[in-house]
């Protein structure tokens, strides 16, 4: 996991290619949630306090190769401008001559961010003379956009090539050293917790947990395909039928390793998916007539007591459809848990973080995970293009 760090670099009087991810929501031309923007500021401001010119790239969207105006990054360097307190240039290009010319114009200590790299197709292709062109920019390079390290796209893998030595941001440092834990040695009791809609979409995870992790928390919708696959009456509930039959495997493998692979109890479920539906509450077996749509109390405190319990606790999924406050219980007590705990706690998953942040604990968990996709790979054990391009230490 030892990665060169942007802290290991010369930088001064340079100029450093950053790739970050300022993928953020925007309204009517304002950034309505800066979070990402904030994650990258430790990096940036590093180099600017070490006399660097500061090149950012990023993505924003599926633009699909086309220039979308209403996908253009220039509101947020008027963001990441006001976050520093000092001015940051735009480039209305990524390559070629406007670039250039963008880039020769500041000063050390500048900043400047280019045009979102998705507009061209080139990026997402990994092709080589695009990563060349990028690559021209600067003397020095820099990844700190973890939730896009998963993908071998020209911004994150082909442009690293380029240079003699590729330096991990200090947010991917985070990443990688949280993270890392759930792979070598980890801390035990290992619980992880998994949530989420469907088995097909966390088989990699639950599999590669079950052989690393001492107990397997299921919750959510994809908790109602393991218990179909028990024999139990889901009612109405979401099922996974393709992956049943994996469900059935899994059940019959963890207690083999030696294992605990937990499921819900109780649920609260409802007679429909909307705001005004009731939630009632049931025991394992869900009536023909309702849909689970959250775990119920008792699976609640079982869980929450495992998590208590452990000394690294790894959670990506919410427990039901917290969207909607009746179904909430379930995952802001799993929430709360991850809190109080004294273990070393990993959030991970754009619906566990926005969990933790309306259960008012994100400044309680030790470490909130920014790569949704790229997190569930590091999980699974899989080589993430990249981080593997990164320079050894």
């Amino acid at each position: 996991m030892a990665k060169l760090s942007v802290e290991q670099l010369d930088v001064a009087g340079k100029t450093v290619l950053v790739r970050v991810d300022f993928n953020v929501p925007l309204d009517s031309g304002r950034v309505t949630d800066d979070t990402r923007i904030v994650a990258a500021l430790p990096t940036i401001r590093h180099l600017i306090e070490r006399g660097a010119r500061v090149v950012l790239m990023s993505h924003l969207g599926r633009p699909k190769g086309q220039r979308k105006p209403e996908l253009s990054l220039e509101p947020v360097a008027r963001r990441l401008s006001e976050l520093l307190g000092s001015p940051v240039a735009f480039s209305p290009e990524v390559i070629g001559e406007g670039a250039q010319q963008a880039v020769a114009a500041l000063q050390p200590g500048g900043v400047l961010l280019l045009e979102n790299l998705r507009f061209h197709p080139e990026e997402e292709k990994n092709d080589p003379d695009f990563a060349k062109a990028l690559a021209a920019l600067a003397d020095c390079y820099v990844s700190d956009a973890f939730g896009t390290v998963h993908r071998a796209h020209a911004s994150t893998e082909g442009v690293a090539r380029r240079f003699p030595r590729a330096a991990a941001g200090f947010l991917i440092a985070k990443e990688l050293e949280y993270l890392g834990q759930t792979l070598v040695k980890p801390k035990r009791p290992f619980v992880a917790v998994l949530g989420g809609a469907k088995v097909g979409d966390k088989i990699g995870v639950i599999q590669a947990l079950l052989k690393r992790a001492d107990s397997v928390l299921i919750g959510g919708a994809m908790a109602y395909t393991f218990l179909k696959a028990q024999g139990r009456s889901i009612g109405k509930s979401l099922l996974d039928e393709p992956h049943l039959e994996l469900a059935r495997t899994l059940l019959a493998e963890a207690p083999k390793q030696g294992k605990a692979l937990l499921l819900p109890i109780d649920h609260r479920v409802g007679a429909e998916i909307s705001p005004q539906t009731q939630a009632e509450e049931c025991g394992i077996e869900i009536p023909a007539d309702r849909i689970g749509l959250d775990i119920g109390p008792a699976t609640a405190t079982a869980y929450a007591q495992a998590i208590k319990r452990a000394k690294l606790v790894v959670w990506n999924g919410p427990m039901g459809m917290f969207e909607l406050p009746a179904f909430a219980e379930g995952t802001f007590v799993v929430a709360r848990a991850m809190a109080e705990t004294a273990a070393i706690t990993i959030v991970g998953g754009g619906d566990s973080v926005a969990a933790v942040n309306q259960a008012g604990v994100a400044d309680r968990i030790s470490h909130i995970s920014t790569g949704g996709g790229a997190s569930l790979e590091f999980l699974e054990g899989r080589k993430l293009p990249g981080i593997e391009v990164l320079t050894n230490v």
